[in-house]
């Protein structure tokens, strides 16, 4: 359905959803399996528990928080024109996570695809989901953050196995023609440069699966820690401040950061940079680890449903991922 001038039209989050799974490792569990202490995890981290899908894939995490979705607003799943689910743990290459949550959910009228940033994936979808509701063709879009990290973490790299949760979580995008709301602004980088330091070489076209490529553990996640977090700490920064600064906010303008939930370090770098108190910064890291493409969408739902985000917060949303990939976005909280 065509809308009336499309330049006067924003795209708003009218709607949020998640799911996390019922089975939780705390630092104790890790404590019993890799070389290394509670004190050590939280001390470098910040993470206390993560959440692990035992049985079922990423689709079925997706799938779970459409559904919470639908259950706390009157949406109905035919009215979804645009599925978009960010993603680096796919069911499997083809067909899409998006069809497969289509199926899962009834979304009959829709059409979608998946979109693969790591952990800057749900900044770069809810742009691309904006661009299509801005575009005056498209009234309902879902923007879906799901992974599932454990099928893609070796649980004997003490470094990189404490790090990851499953989770994930779901904004619906509509128009509004009352222009403050809505998203605003977005700043969104990828550099391939970093694509030594942060990867999962197997099973893609350059090296397909084979027992060469599972007996060298190609296909678990390998991150040189040291390096990505020098770029990160910095770049998540410098692009959150940039955003504020491109659009003459001050630090008094901003409700919350709402920052990707790799590590508490940076997400305090991010904050202090902003000039931001730790009470304007969304947390939740302690609770689910990194969830890659959920964190961001985690947390704006449950600070949402906890009554912490009120209409017309400014908002300032902030990631950096594996390419790499960063990026910043602003915009103002339309739901009451």
């Amino acid at each position: 359905m065509q809308l009336k001038n499309p330049k006067s039209i924003n795209a708003a989050i009218t709607a949020v959803g998640m799911y996390v799974p019922e089975k939780i490792y705390d630092n104790k569990y890790f404590e019993s399996i890799v070389e290394t202490n509670d004190e050590w995890i939280v001390t470098r981290t910040g993470i206390k528990e993560r959440r692990i899908l035992e049985n079922g894939a990423t689709s079925d995490l997706a799938t779970g928080a459409c559904e919470d979705l639908f259950t706390t607003t009157n949406v109905k799943p035919d009215e979804i024109d645009i599925i978009i689910v960010a993603t680096i743990s796919p069911d499997m290459f083809f067909p899409s996570t998006a069809c497969l949550v289509q199926e899962k959910i009834g979304a009959k009228n829709a059409w979608g695809f998946d979109l693969s940033a790591a952990c800057s994936g749900f900044l770069f979808a809810l742009q691309t989901g904006a661009s299509f509701i801005s575009s005056g063709n498209y009234k309902k879009v879902l923007v879906i953050g799901a992974d599932k990290m454990s099928c893609i973490t070796d649980y004997t790299d003490r470094n990189n196995c404490i790090l990851f949760g499953d989770a994930a979580s779901a904004v619906l995008l509509e128009p509004t023609e009352d222009l403050n709301y809505g998203i605003k602004d977005s700043l969104l980088h990828i550099d391939g440069a970093g694509k030594e330091a942060l990867y999962m070489k197997g099973g893609g076209s350059l090296n397909p699966a084979s027992h060469e490529t599972v007996d060298k553990k190609m296909h678990y996640i390998y991150q040189d820690g040291k390096a990505v977090f020098k770029v990160a700490v910095k770049g998540m920064a410098d692009i959150a401040w940039e955003i504020m600064e491109k659009n003459g906010l001050k630090s008094p303008d901003i409700a919350y950061l709402v920052p990707h939930q790799a590590n508490l370090r940076i997400i305090n770098a991010t904050a202090q940079r902003m000039g931001l108190s730790q009470d304007k910064v969304m947390v939740n890291i302690g609770k689910y680890g990194n969830t890659t493409a959920a964190t961001i969408p985690l947390c704006l739902t449950e600070y949402y449903r906890e009554g912490k985000v009120k209409k017309g917060d400014n908002l300032i949303l902030a990631a950096f991922g594996a390419g790499y990939t960063w990026g910043s976005m602003y915009l103002t909280w339309s739901i009451d």
